[in-house]
């Protein structure tokens, strides 16, 4: 048992009452919609279907609806796990905060590492979508193809990256408040034309429908391959990544220990029936096949709703564009609360420098870890787009692998943190053990087969260092780093890898 565990808070003495230890951040912020509007932002459902629609069908072909269901489940899973966890001890550091706690401060440390790294990753590819749509919009408003062009420019396509990227965490600076007044009305936006779009291609009547509705669609036992399965499943598992963010904001939310749960599984459900009532309609629209408009074309599968959005919404299809870029701003203005919070508690716990733990009194938001975020993003993005496309490609594919590490890292925290109680009661027991568990396994399988299928140096985009794959590369080079950095770390921050500042924030806790 871990020595902070045993002079601290037991695993489930935060039951008793509520632990939120203040930050600096503003309480009671937000509401069960204003968590559930935040994590359906930071999913972005218009940017990733429309790069997610076409290669999750090249890996399982019609069966896209259940893998759909499929990659749900763990999410789910999952997602009640951290409702557990937060119903005990409700902390912006989720991941990072509940993996100490269980299994102890270095296990911690790299925990809050996957997270912040897979979304600095998310953020510069986020600002990089942004910038494409932003030039395809300008030409389209104004009938100047050659604006769409402006993209392909490399210091105008980083330059206005870059500038995205600053409004964003200018906007998450100003406060809680202002954050959320954006993200009602970018969400609401790309929602209704998604779902547009989708009960227009429902009731196209020009021609027969490519592909006519069938149940199978649903038999997830009927793709080829194992292989195929687990390729598809991998895809769908990162559509889904995003949620947690209601979590992250726990400590800003009212109801602090019930109502960030109760988001973050909400908002999986919400996800669920809108990519099923999209993939069926696309289905039946488009079908299939690898010629016109059907979803095994690979030039429909580089941006799904970029080619059909004409075809199916006429001279509206403009607003397809305004949507995805909608959606790519609205999540990346709300995927920077994750980083920025957990390094918060990580600073808060002596796990990284001081400074990281400073909140801004005024908009009571962490601005120092939100800027470090922002200029991680940017320098991450410029680098990348500098050496390759493919490069940064690569580096997205590599980002599964660590969603599945840390998503599965925080359900088996649930497990062990909670492993007093599991046979306290049959809820304890499913919501606390075998949920969890389940769940968590699942990613782990999904990691190990991906990181095993990664150094193939055919995967991905077929680059590769020494014969291994790049994204295995790219993904052993971010895990060494972390650990570098973890190290040094505890060269220079002992009391928190000797487990005293959980001790000592744990006593806190309990005393408020």
């Amino acid at each position: 048992m871990n020595e902070y565990t045993d002079h601290g808070r037991p695993p489930d003495a935060a039951e008793s009452g509520n632990t939120t230890q203040g930050k600096g951040l503003a309480k009671g912020r937000l509401g069960l919609l204003a968590s559930v509007v935040l994590g359906i932002s930071t999913i972005a459902p218009v940017y990733t279907l429309t790069g997610a629609l076409g290669p999750t069908v090249r890996e399982v072909g019609a069966h896209l609806p259940a893998v759909f269901i499929v990659g749900f489940l763990p999410m789910l899973l999952v997602a009640l796990g951290y409702r557990e966890l937060n119903s005990a001890e409700p902390d912006s550091g989720t991941s990072f905060t509940w993996s100490a706690r269980a299994f102890g401060p270095m296990i911690g440390w790299i925990g809050g590492w996957g997270l912040v790294v897979a979304t600095t990753i998310v953020l510069s590819n986020l600002a990089g979508v942004a910038v494409d749509f932003f030039y395809l919009f300008l030409a389209q408003i104004t009938g100047n193809q050659a604006l769409a062009g402006l993209a392909d420019n490399l210091l105008v396509n980083v330059t206005t990256c870059c500038a995205f990227i600053a409004l964003a965490v200018w906007i998450c600076c100003r406060g809680m408040a202002t954050t959320m007044t954006v993200q009602y009305g970018l969400v609401a936006l790309q929602l209704m034309v998604l779902i547009g779009f989708a009960f227009a291609a429902f009731g196209e009547t020009t021609a027969p429908p490519p592909l006519a509705f069938d149940l199978a669609w649903f038999n997830p036992f009927g793709v080829e391959s194992f292989s195929s399965f687990a390729a598809g499943l991998s895809l769908s598992i990162f559509i889904f990544w995003g949620w947690d963010v209601c979590l992250t904001v726990s400590e800003e939310s009212v109801g602090s220990e019930e109502v960030p749960g109760k988001a973050a599984t909400w908002t999986v459900l919400l996800i669920l029936g809108l990519y099923l009532l999209t993939a069926i309609a696309t289905l039946q629209f488009a079908g299939i096949s690898d010629q016109g408009l059907g979803l095994g074309n690979p030039r429909i599968q580089e941006n799904v709703f970029a080619h059909l959005a004409g075809p199916v919404m006429g001279p509206l299809a403009v607003l397809m564009s305004i949507a995805v870029l909608a959606s790519t701003a609205a999540s990346l203005q709300s995927t920077f609360v994750s980083p920025a919070r957990t390094l918060l508690a990580m600073g808060y716990y002596g796990a990284v420098p001081q400074r990281f733990a400073k909140v801004c009194p005024r908009s009571q938001t962490p601005r120092y870890a939100t800027i470090c975020a922002g200029v991680a993003a940017a320098l991450f993005y410029v680098t990348m787009r500098t050496l390759s496309e493919n490069v940064l490609a690569d580096t997205i594919t590599a980002l599964g692998m660590m969603i599945c590490f840390y998503y599965s890292l925080t359900a088996f925290a649930c497990v062990w943190y909670f492993r007093r109680s599991l046979f306290s009661s049959a809820r304890h027991f499913f919501m606390r053990g075998v949920c969890p568990l389940l769940g968590g396994a699942i990613l782990s399988v999904i990691f190990v087969r991906t990181a095993v299928d990664s150094a193939s140096p055919d995967f991905g985009s077929g680059s590769h260092v020494g014969g291994l794959g790049l994204v295995f590369v790219i993904a052993a080079i971010i895990s060494a780093l972390g650990i570098v950095l973890m190290m040094l770390s505890r060269l220079r921050l002992p009391a928190y890898f000797l487990g005293a500042t959980l001790r000592q924030q744990a006593t806190l806790q309990l005393q408020d």
